[in-house]
């Protein structure tokens, strides 16, 4: 269907519009993070990259981004793991409420954050009696985080068929040496995106995470917050924002290009 050249016009700035209410702020971050300014005064008075050398001398940021780092991994490798377990228990068999099960697996990212976040303050505090510390986090995180691995996990299932691992069963292959040698490969790519995906969705979360860290938890969103309003802080702030803007892109564009290259290798 062609559009007509005010259809696309208007629908060329609408879009334009639409990008640079999401991207215009974070390129102001990007200036102040340069500003002479202490309060972040706009236009910036001068430009220096004296709060740079000082973000990175920060040991509280250093060691919120240690934090964060510590959490993602640990976030996801466990939903590597139960993602793709989930993945083939719904993909390779039958059973009453499958269905439900991958509702309820799906569902968590599709959840506000506020909500989620409610409901396992009250699961660990209340029903389990648990403290709050890391660990709550890091299964909190992996409650969302699982999704990222699981819907790439089960495309890649769906897409792949049965036919080479019930050939390498009729040539004497056992389950975990077809595993090995015929399905982990197959599924590589997508455990990567999904991994990658993963990893930034929990390094820059920070809703779940306000409900669920213990007082001695802080992570780099946290730490952001903390200090925004703080004075001669601002500047900092701006910077580490920066840096974990950036850090959530990377693995987000190296999980879009396994992506794209896979449907151009079909």
């Amino acid at each position: 269907m062609r559009l007509s050249r005010l259809s696309r016009t208007v629908l060329g700035i609408v879009t334009v519009l639409i990008l640079l209410a999401i991207y215009l702020p974070l390129g102001v971050v990007f200036i102040n993070s340069f500003s002479t300014s202490q309060s972040l005064s706009w236009p910036p008075p001068g430009f220096t990259l004296e709060w740079w050398g000082k973000a990175f001398q920060s040991a509280g940021a250093i060691d919120a981004v240690l934090t964060s780092v510590q959490l993602a991994i640990i976030a996801t490798i466990v939903s590597l793991v139960l993602g793709t377990l989930i993945s083939f228990a719904l993909q390779r068999f039958a059973f009453f409420g499958r269905d439900t099960v991958s509702l309820l697996v799906i569902l968590p990212i599709a959840l506000p954050g506020i909500i989620t976040g409610i409901a396992l303050n009250n699961f660990f505090r209340t029903i389990l009696g648990v403290p709050l510390s890391i660990w709550t986090v890091v299964i909190a995180h992996a409650t969302f985080c699982i999704v990222t691995v699981f819907n790439n996990v089960i495309a890649r299932l769906r897409r792949l068929g049965t036919n080479f691992e019930e050939a390498s069963a009729d040539l004497g292959a056992g389950i975990w040496t077809t595993f090995r040698l015929i399905t982990f490969p197959q599924l590589r790519s997508a455990l990567f995106a999904g991994g990658l995906l993963a990893f930034a969705l929990s390094f820059d979360e920070i809703i779940v995470t306000t409900f669920t860290a213990g007082s001695g938890v802080t992570t780099l969103p946290i730490f952001i917050l903390n200090n925004l309003f703080r004075p001669n802080q601002a500047p900092i702030v701006s910077v580490i924002a920066v840096v974990l803007v950036l850090v959530s892109i990377v693995p987000i564009y190296i999980a879009q290009r396994i992506a794209g290259a896979e449907r151009d290798d079909r």
